[in-house]
Formats: structure tokens, sequence, C-alpha cells
């Protein structure tokens, strides 16, 4: 019988297991590549993904008016439309080919088209029409213009309605009341700026720690099998060693973004704290796993990156985030939970902007907690299994120290 004893005597399972996880980080930091995808990448999308949304509404959208009534009726819409702050008039002109020109040389967003006789209409009390027009190629510009010029029409329709009332009504209070009888007091509660980046940008900032991650260990694995030359044992204390420390790479990421990155952003943030922690913890290990499972399947360094570089796009989707669930096909309304960032996206968005408690998300806790146990089960076999990575001696670490051998 042989027996294999380290000088230091560690032979139990947690030494064993924090060896592997001491390793995998001097791995991890010994790789250029893995750790710039792991460190420094996250920290460059920080500051350069929230860049364009950081005026978060859009304001100023150039328009063009086209006044051929030339009356007063017209010219008081043309100076709502210049006091109106998410658009900005630049040409009013009586010709329509101009405004034409205008957008499709993109110097203008939208158009409001004022035929001849509005004024007299209104005046005689029949019904009056006006135009709108954009550019649909950009949908934030075309929405902010279109919606800036149906208020300033709307604006003006209502006091000219408020003037009719108000003659039949002994005060103005009243004649405003009989016009809207009901009113509408809007007030976002989350996103209170109503912003683009406070809606995209923690989404994606899951997203970046999930791929960035998979990436990393995808080129590892790579590297690994390339090489056949693995510093880990093939055992369950070596598989749970690595999967804490790719874990605790995930969480400190996930620390940075929703620690740091929302709060110098000024993004909504911080609306339940412990259950936050709580679901960090439970998406690291799952995103660990679930990219130690995609590890096993690559022989090369570089197969990995390129799949996912050209997946992050779709997984996005995917999550319901960018497109609406509701909208993707049954199929793939189901298959979508098979990745850490559907239920990662939801649940930190709901736990961190929205205040949710850990009740509220328990879809998503369920789903990674399911992903994760059907990752690691996978996985460990897989990792038990792989030859590619060049013998190992399972009840060593190798790279833990000299070893002696006994006979008994």
């Amino acid at each position: 019988m042989k027996e294999h004893i380290s000088e230091d005597g560690n032979t139990g399972v947690p030494a064993r297991l924090w060896r592997a996880f001491a390793l995998t980080w001097r791995a991890m930091l010994a790789d250029k590549g893995a750790l710039t995808l792991l460190f420094v990448g996250g920290v460059i999308y920080s500051f350069f993904y929230p860049l364009p949304y950081s005026r978060e509404s859009v304001t100023q959208v150039p328009v063009a008016i086209v006044d051929q009534d030339h009356s007063a009726l017209s010219r008081q819409i043309a100076r709502y439309a210049a006091a109106h702050p998410s658009i900005k008039v630049v040409a009013v002109t009586p010709d329509l080919r101009v405004a034409q020109d205008l957008i499709w040389r993109n110097d203008i967003a939208g158009t409001l088209f004022l035929p001849a006789g509005l004024q007299n209409k209104v005046l005689a009390g029949r019904a009056a029409e006006v135009e709108l027009a954009g550019n649909g190629l950009y949908l934030m510009l075309n929405k902010a213009a279109l919606n800036g010029l149906a208020e300033v029409v709307g604006t003006v329709s209502a006091g000219i309605e408020i003037k009719r009332l108000g003659a039949a009504t002994p005060s103005a209070p009243q004649a405003a009341q009989q016009r809207q009888p009901v009113t509408v007091n809007a007030v976002p509660l989350f996103n209170v700026r109503e912003g683009y980046g406070a809606y995209i940008v923690p989404g994606v900032a899951t997203l970046i720690v999930q791929q960035t991650l998979l990436m990393a260990i995808s080129m590892m694995f790579g590297t690994w099998a390339q090489r056949r030359d693995c510093p880990l044992a093939r055992d369950a204390a070596g598989y749970c060693g690595m999967l804490l420390a790719y874990a605790s790479v995930a969480a400190v990421n996930c620390a940075y973004f929703f620690g740091f990155v929302l709060w110098w952003q000024d993004y909504p943030r911080g609306g339940n704290g412990v259950g936050l922690a709580v679901f960090t913890a439970l998406f690291a290990l799952t995103v660990a796993a679930f990219g130690i499972l995609l590890g096993t399947l690559f022989r090369t360094r570089e197969r990995g990156a390129q799949l996912l570089i050209v997946t992050s796009l779709p997984v996005l989707f995917l999550a319901g985030l960018a497109w609406p669930e509701t909208a993707l096909p049954p199929a793939l309304s189901l298959a979508r939970w098979l990745l850490p960032s559907t239920a990662g996206i939801q649940g930190f968005i709901a736990l961190n902007q929205l205040g949710a408690s850990l009740a509220q998300v328990r879809h998503e806790l369920l789903a990674l907690l399911g992903l994760l146990t059907v990752s690691v089960a996978g996985g460990l076999a897989r990792w038990r299994q792989l030859k590619e990575l060049g013998p190992v001696d399972d009840d060593l670490i190798p790279g833990g120290g000299n070893h002696h051998e006994r006979t008994g």
C-alpha cells in the first residue's frame, strides 16, 4: 500500500480546497489576457459604456416648422415650440421641400406642418389638423422630436379649448376643470430622471461581469488544454477551490459595478443591500460554475472568446431588458433561463434599483440555483474526465511543495 504525505502534512480536504483556490488565483494573475478581461476590461467598460448616455434624456433635438398659414395661431405654435426643452427650432419655412431636404441631410430629426387655413378652421369651430414627420433612422431623436412637437400642439389646443369654455363658465378655474376633470400627475418612482443610461447600464453591467468571466475561463482552459499542463488536481477539492476563486472574481466585479459605478454615474441604487449581497453570492457561484462547464468544451485559447464575443448582444436581448420578453418566441422565452445573465439582470435591477425583497425575486433565485446545480454536476464530471489537460495525481496538488512517498 502506497501513501503520499506532504512535508507540512496538509492532506485534508479543506487544505486541498484552499490550495486549489490559491493556485487558480495565481494562474489568473499570471495570464495577462485573462487578467485584462477580469479586471481591466470591467474598469474600461464602466467609464466608456455610460459615456454616451451621460445626459440621460434627449434635449434640444433640431426640428423645422413648415408654416403655410402665416397666422397668429401658427406663430404662437412656433413660439411654444421654441420654448420646449426637448426640441430646438432651427428653421421656419413655408416650403415643405426645404424641410424634406433638411431631413434627408440629417440636419433635423422632425418637422411640423401647419397647413393653410388652420386658424380659420379653429375660429369656425371645425376640426383642424396638423402633420408631424420624423426621421426613423434615429429612434431616440425621432421620439423626442415627435413627442415634443405633439406636446406643443396639445398645449396650444388646450389653451384654445379653455378659452372657449371660459366664455360659458363664470371663471377660468372652472373652465380648466371642465376641460380636464381628472388630472394625471406622473411621478417616476425609480428612474427619476427617466434617462436611458439609468435604464440600460445596470443591466449591461451584469452582462459585462458574466461575459468577461466566461471569456477568461475559456481562455485559461484552452491554454491548459494546448499545453496539456493544468496546475490543479482534478478532484472535488480542486474543482471547489477553482469554483470559489472564479466566483470571488465575479463577486468583486459585481461589488465594483453596483457599489461604485452606479454611485459614480448617479444611477438609482441601494434599494435592498442585504438582498443584493445574497443575490450577488449566488450569481457569482452560478456564473463561475457555468464558465467552468463551458471552459471544458474548448481546446484552444481563442475559440471561447470568439464565441462569447459574437453572442453577447443576443444574450442581452434574451435577458428581457432591451427587448421585451413577450416579443420572444416561446422556445427562446424558455431557453433564455439557461443563461445566468437572464435571472441576474432581472434580479439585480429589482433588488438594487426597485428595492424588491428576496421573496419578490424568488423566481430568479430558483433559476440561478437550478442552473448552479446542473453546472456544478456537469462541470465536476467533465473536470474529472478531461485528458486534454495532461496527467495529474488526484491525491496531490502539483506545485504545492515537496512530497515524499512512504510504503506501508
